[in-house]
């Protein structure tokens, strides 16, 4: 890839001063409750961190996640545990698999609604099957066709829609109002929907406190780095959440996206939420063309630094993770081929600006399998 231009990236020196509250504990003692729940792994890669000229890079590896092949069944499975018992004023204790499915049978019909571009929609179809319950799952016609295959597989309704990603999102929430069993469980918030939202982002603090606790086996105490594939901002918001609720050391955050849906880095030059125009990507499940609206507070106080990447790096440092053994995706591989773009700029600004050094510790994000939906 060739040096980016200032509008394909952009550098913050004041988001490692902004702190917020900690991500509350409640979803990762409910992750514990499913079948097959175990902490994905974290891989030491020296040869890229070599090349980067770093003391370490680890890739924490979502290419299989509670038996899907990405890291969405995170925020799913919390956010559906809240929607339901939200919906059918129950107690949100105990929070494990068991009290849901009694809820879902005693309601005796539910329709878990939401669009997707891959793998949200797949990880909800899963946990409505898991639950006694039914799926109704929106996607734009472009997702590719295993996209299509892992949602269908799970039992889920599909519709397939001739419009982009943020349009389809309208068509969901619209179909999830007008039906009475249906509940929208989507992962990216406008104004007046918010809740199910911040569930997902709740949800999916339970990769970072798993990170925290395989560090401490490396005898590693904190990164200094954290990077991160970004679609609306979700799982950047996350990110941001839990590190930027560190008292200290907290790390550098780089976000990641495709130049043809670079939503975030454009809001964050200009200040402000701002909608882009998308087109075809190979990162399918960061196509998304609008930003979150509860992300963004996050996004603008606690980023450190944003880039935008081409297509083919992503497939060439996806190439690149399968022969180191981590199996990964345009979407999840975009991580590494962002951070060799944003330092690939020879001025010393770059790397002063995610303050990396030849002792850094840098966790690249793996969000999905090379085989999964993306």
């Amino acid at each position: 890839m060739s040096n980016p231009t200032h509008n394909t990236w952009y550098c913050s020196a004041r988001a490692r001063q902004w702190r917020c509250e900690e991500p509350p504990p409640e979803a990762t003692d409910f992750h514990r409750t499913l079948p097959g729940y175990q902490q994905t792994e974290l891989r030491s890669i020296p040869t890229v961190a070599s090349e980067l000229g770093v003391g370490q890079v680890f890739v924490k590896d979502e290419s299989m996640r509670l038996g899907l092949p990405a890291f969405k069944i995170l925020g799913a499975s919390w956010a559906t545990f809240r929607a339901i018992t939200s919906r059918l004023h129950a107690p949100k204790t105990p929070a494990n698999l068991e009290s849901l499915r009694e809820l879902v049978s005693r309601a005796q019909k539910v329709t878990l609604v939401t669009a997707t571009d891959g793998n949200h929609g797949r990880a909800l179809a899963r946990m409505a099957t898991m639950i006694g319950a039914t799926a109704r799952i929106f996607a734009p016609d472009i997702i590719p066709p295993h996209a299509v295959e892992g949602i269908e597989a799970e039992g889920a309704e599909l519709v397939l829609l001739p419009d982009n990603y943020d349009k389809t999102v309208i068509r969901a929430a619209e179909n999830a109002a007008s039906d009475p069993h249906a509940i929208l469980v989507q992962d990216t918030a406008w104004e007046g929907y918010e809740e199910a939202p911040q569930w997902i982002v709740d949800g999916y603090a339970t990769l970072f406190r798993e990170i925290a606790t395989q560090l401490v086996d490396f005898g590693v105490s904190h990164p200094d780095l954290v990077v991160v594939p970004t679609g609306v901002g979700s799982l950047l918001q996350a990110v941001v959440a839990y590190y930027r609720s560190v008292p200290e050391n907290p790390p550098a955050i780089l976000a990641v996206e495709p130049e043809t849906a670079a939503c975030v880095t454009t809001s964050l030059n200009a200040g402000q939420l701002t909608t882009v125009s998308t087109g075809n990507t190979n990162m399918a499940g960061l196509n998304c063309g609008t930003p979150s609206h509860i992300a963004w507070p996050y996004l603008r106080k606690g980023v450190d630094a944003s880039i935008s990447i081409s297509d083919k790096s992503a497939a060439e440092m996806s190439d690149k993770l399968g022969t180191l053994g981590v199996s990964s995706g345009p979407c999840g591989s975009s991580s590494l081929a962002g951070l060799n773009a944003f330092l690939a700029v020879d001025d010393g600004a770059h790397r002063d600006c995610l303050s990396l050094t030849p002792d850094s510790t840098v966790i690249l994000l793996n969000t999905e399998g090379a085989q999964g939906p993306r």
